[in-house]
């Protein structure tokens, strides 16, 4: 069985069809990324002490609950 590499591939593949995996593969690494970002921060902000906390506004409860959510969860998109 002969294998292809994916360049060769994607050359075979009509136009459309090469962006439409380019964008498909792009959004989803975008996507990746920010949902590994949302999970960094909610780490952080668990980790912040009640007075660091008071300093930005936020209480321990406030804080308890946005890092109990799912890193899937994002703010932005609703």
């Amino acid at each position: 069985m002969k294998t292809h590499d994916n360049a060769s591939i994607l050359r075979h593949l009509p136009t459309p069809r090469r962006l439409a995996w380019s964008t498909l593969l792009r959004d989803g690494w975008r996507q990746l990324r920010r949902w590994q970002e949302l999970a960094r921060q909610r780490r952080q902000l668990a980790s912040m002490s009640d007075a660091m906390l008071k300093d930005i506004g936020y209480s321990r409860a406030d804080i308890e609950q946005e890092a109990s959510r799912p890193f899937w969860d994002d703010p932005l998109r609703r």
